[in-house]
């Protein structure tokens, strides 16, 4: 237990350093960011939804230099094709055919606006995410390790945009809404800002390795998590389900609720939390507190529910609220 309890200590202060880091170009936003850490030692993917303008990119090219990583920026567009991002099998006349990776290719992806996108470059995408692996021609190739994507979504416009199928946005662990700054955040913004400075000239260094976040990934499977808790976590998703069985008054505005790789998603988040915390075992609120996290995108409103106003976090409150902590 003490060995545990070192490691969780070692663990969260490689974590801090991190958050540090980035803290010296991200002004606020400490709950998106730390969502983004949840993932990443989690070993999920995130998607991210927020108007322009509100440092998701500046957030993620931040993440990869202070864990020293590579990262790379994917602008998608109606015209964009698979091997635009995979890559393909090209000739050359003196070594033949050889095969030039695409962006996918690299530790940390940033989706950008993937509901622009049509559904065969999507799919490219969730497959790598997915399998941890992507076909060139005949040969599969593995993705770098650690491997963490992403994706954006404008909730401004609809214009030319192909909304994600529920199927695939179940593929993402968390999906973090980001929001406008507070006022005294958005003055130090004015100096801070990424358009009259170069990303370059921010004091930004590498404070572990690729190697670190992987250890860190395999610690977070160590976490203890009790048989109370388990049940605690199948409960909640379950209740998503069966929302009379709980008496949920919001449970008629579910049209579908959430599926078993939600609770797969709580169990390893939470254990992140726990870690995150400075915690070998996990409790109650960690649960609470990445629940929102994971169901958010997983919950399938009624047309009735979006009629009135209905949102996934409103039910999500309901839900933890009638649930039994134990």
């Amino acid at each position: 237990m003490a060995e545990l309890g070192s490691m969780v200590s070692r663990d969260r202060s490689t974590i801090n350093r991190i958050k540090e880091e980035i803290a010296k170009v991200i002004v606020g936003q400490e709950d998106v960011v730390d969502g983004f850490m949840r993932a990443l030692m989690a070993n999920g993917h995130v998607l991210i939804e927020g108007v322009p303008g509100l440092a998701k990119t500046l957030m993620i090219r931040s993440l990869a230099k202070a864990i020293g990583c590579d990262f790379s920026r994917v602008q998608f567009t109606p015209d964009l094709l698979p091997t635009d991002i995979v890559g393909i099998t090209a000739y050359d006349k003196q070594k033949g055919f050889y095969v030039v990776k695409g962006p996918i290719f690299s530790n940390l992806v940033l989706a950008d606006e993937i509901n622009r996108a049509p559904p065969k470059v999507q799919s490219a995408l969730l497959e790598c995410m997915q399998e941890k692996q992507a076909t060139i021609g005949n040969r599969t190739f593995p993705m770098k390790q650690p491997f963490f994507v992403m994706a954006t979504q404008n909730p401004l416009e609809n214009l030319g945009t192909y909304p994600l199928p529920e199927a695939q946005m179940d593929r993402f662990m968390f999906k973090l809404n980001i929001g406008y700054p507070t006022l005294d955040n958005e003055e130090e913004i004015l100096k801070k800002n990424i358009s009259t400075r170069t990303f370059e000239s921010f004091p930004l260094k590498a404070v572990t390795s690729p190697s670190k976040i992987l250890t860190i990934q395999n610690d977070v499977q160590k976490i203890y998590i009790d048989k109370k808790i388990e049940k605690y976590i199948v409960k909640i998703v379950d209740a998503t389900r069966h929302p009379d069985t709980y008496k949920i008054t919001l449970g008629k505005y579910i049209e579908w609720g959430a599926s078993p790789r939600a609770s797969i998603g709580i169990f390893i988040s939470a254990k992140a939390q726990a870690l995150m915390s400075g915690k070998t075992f996990v409790i109650p609120e960690y649960v609470k507190k990445v629940v929102p996290d994971v169901l958010r995108h997983r919950l399938i409103i009624n047309y009735e529910g979006q009629a009135e106003g209905i949102t996934p976090n409103k039910v999500i409150s309901e839900v933890l609220e009638k649930i039994e902590v134990p």
